[in-house]
């Protein structure tokens, strides 16, 4: 029946008058036949436009769609359309706009037109047996956050592909010196995951002209059920595209580490171009009266709370999870995402892969007409099941304020320090050792339930890197001070309770230096060129030492269960704090009934020493220079000389 042209209101009888729960949105391929169906309830009429191209002046067709169930308009086309774009024209409140389908899984060049596809042709030989590792727990991976340009674009990679899909997909690349580049570089490096900045198809780049090569992070949705086209090696052919992501998921794979993807469902690239808008105006967004609200800082803000927006993204990650075998999903500024959105996905994506992880940055860029109470922020961690978050307050106790380039942190000499790192070493899990009354940080105290719900970090994209901070708020110091200062900062993730996380290139010494401004680097690098964001391959050589230390350190974690606790309950009663004298000095003890570790942070500049447990001889392989599950040298019970600005790391049996 046709609808009369209303004001809506999008409360709760809207949603429950159209909510539509069927897996058929979108454009069901068979050779036969093509279903489609849009979700418009509010257009007043739908055409189906069919385009030869996924450009220029090509229109093959069009048909007027019919109203269906709840607020759906559908389409039945006879016939093999495979290959074939498509758009709607959606007729709503007097004027019309053309639209991609909001549930498009392929599209043409810079996503204008969505494409018809047999998905199952785009599958590389053997996907159908493809996954990715197993963990007992999240505190068992090892994540380092990738960019896909950033990571093969510079010509130290020595990629075939550099800065696409298939450069991931690569063995046997090197520098001029030999070391692993590319994928190999980050297997010798031990990681199980990569975290993939955005690779949905963003707007930012023009895909018709990437001869200069355009860069941007990518922060800015478009479609999120299709790859970004820049990193394909045709970004006009449709197929392509998910082919090439997918040969990249399976190399990954094959070499034993999963993919976890960075998806923004924080808002989109714009308003007005928004396949969102365009089918349903004002329903995907919140509002304050007449005004968008924008915790997101970009704009706009997604309303998550709504029943066919929750609906789109966990269909969208159970979408990416199932075609595309991803292991995990990091959620962009998810404190703009409600709770009860949060949970659902966790729980429709376990349903799918076990070993699924889930988390996001637990804070927002502005205020939310969302209440406090629901948004999915660090301090409502607890009210979420299975879904973690990052923990800015290890970052910012280590290596000083994010937001204040000159301030220093734990590492670089603050003090006073030491109930800070005790509260990160416990994995901001409740522990009877931290001072949480004088704990200043996080005025609520611990955060997380669990420490499978933490990740540690001190260096994301966003930001400094680490080498950066150290070097501008310890202009003063020299470089091999700094150096120490990052290996330290290192150690304190990666002995910590909770999931480890660091940004590619923190192992051999990252920076972005900002062209023609000598001496200059970028903390907010998401536009600027592959100069500033491309990995030099060349400072791997140069920082080996300082590679082979993060080496160790996943090895020596990896090694030893006690790093890697999942329940608060094993934290509170198997890590023990010394009640340590010197200052600036935090160290513990971790045991069970198979080991004992000890760990000690010393952030002076000078030696200090220290009491060992008594009993038997420890296993010294960390050292503050050197690390891995190797033992260096045996240290007996007593003192033992922890060397200034350094972590040591030693077990026993």
């Amino acid at each position: 029946m046709k609808q009369n042209k209303v004001n809506y209101e999008f409360d709760e009888a809207f949603d429950k008058k159209f909510y539509y729960n069927g897996d058929d949105l979108g454009a069901v391929y068979t050779v036969e036949k093509t279903n489609f169906r849009l979700w418009a309830p509010t257009a007043e009429s739908v055409v189906l436009c069919l385009f030869e191209q996924g450009d220029g002046e090509c229109l093959l067709a069009e048909y007027p769609m019919q109203q269906s169930e709840h607020g759906t308009w559908v389409y039945e086309y006879l016939g093999d359309l495979e290959g074939r774009y498509y758009t709607y024209l959606v007729k709503c409140g007097g004027g019309e706009k053309e639209t991609i389908d909001p549930y498009a899984k392929a599209a043409g060049v810079n996503g204008k037109r969505a494409m018809v596809t047999d998905l199952k042709k785009t599958d590389p030989a053997g996907f159908d047996k493809d996954h990715g590792p197993a963990l007992l727990h999240n505190t068992d991976a090892v994540i380092c956050e990738i960019s896909i340009a950033d990571t093969t674009a510079d010509a130290s990679c020595h990629a075939e592909y550099p800065g696409k899909y298939l450069g991931l997909t690569e063995s046997n690349t090197v520098n001029d010196e030999g070391m692993a580049t590319g994928t190999d570089h980050l297997k010798e490096l031990g990681v199980t995951h990569v975290q993939i900045m955005p690779s949905f198809d963003f707007g930012s780049i023009d895909e018709s002209d990437l001869s200069d090569h355009p860069y941007n992070w990518g922060y800015d949705p478009l479609n999120y059920n299709v790859p970004e086209g820049s990193f394909a090696t045709d970004p006009y052919h449709g197929e392509v595209r998910i082919r090439e992501y997918k040969q990249m998921v399976q190399h990954f794979h094959q070499n034993g580490i999963g993919v976890i993807m960075d998806v923004v469902f924080n808002h989109t690239h714009n308003i007005e171009d928004s396949c969102f808008q365009k089918t349903v105006p004002d329903y995907f967004y919140r509002k304050d009266g007449e005004q968008y609200s924008d915790a997101s800082a970009c704009g706009n803000e997604i309303a998550s709370e709504r029943a066919m927006v929750r609906k789109y993204i966990v269909d969208s990650v159970c979408y990416w999870a199932k075609e595309y075998h991803i292991d995990g999903y990091r959620f962009d500024l998810m404190g703009c995402l409600d709770i009860e959105t949060m949970q659902q996905v966790y729980d429709e994506l376990k349903k799918i892969n076990p070993d699924i992880i889930v988390y996001g940055e637990g804070w927002t860029g502005g205020d939310s007409t969302l209440p406090v109470d629901q948004r999915s922020l660090k301090v409502n961690i607890p009210k979420l099941h299975g879904v973690g978050a990052f923990s800015d307050d290890i970052r910012d106790n280590i290596r000083g304020h994010v937001f204040y380039d000159e301030e220093k942190g734990y590492v670089s000499g603050v003090q006073g320090k030491e109930n800070a790192i005790r509260y990160s070493v416990a994995g901001a899990c409740r522990h009877p050792q931290v001072d949480y009354k004088a704990y200043e940080y996080t005025k609520s105290g611990a955060w997380a339930k669990n420490p499978v719900d933490t990740i540690n970090y001190v260096s994301c994209h966003d930001n400094l890197t680490l080498w950066d901070k150290m070097s501008i708020s310890c202009r003063e110091e020299d470089e091999e001070t700094r150096i120490r200062m990052c290996r330290l900062a290192a150690s304190i993730v990666f002995t910590s309770q909770g999931v480890p996380f660091f940004l590619q290139g923190e192992e051999f010494l990252r920076s972005k230096p900002i062209e023609g401004r000598p001496g200059e680097v970028s903390s907010n690098s998401y536009n600027l060129p592959l100069y500033t964001n491309g990995l030099r391959y060349d400072l791997l050589s140069c920082n080996k030492e300082v590679f082979e230390y993060y080496k160790g350190l996943i090895a020596f974690r990896k090694a030893h269960k006690g790093l890697r606790m999942a329940t608060q309950k094993e934290v509170e009663e198997h890590l023990v704090f010394f009640s340590d004298k010197a200052k600036n000095v935090v160290s513990f003890i971790i045991q069970d009934e198979k080991e004992q570790i000890f760990v000690a942070y010393n952030a002076n500049k000078d030696a200090v020493g220290i009491s060992l447990p008594e009993g038997e001889a420890w296993n010294l392989c960390v050292d503050g220079v050197k690390a891995g599950n190797d033992t260096l040298q045996q240290i007996s019970s007593g003192t033992y000389e922890i060397p200034g600005i350094a972590c040591i790391a030693a077990y026993r049996s």
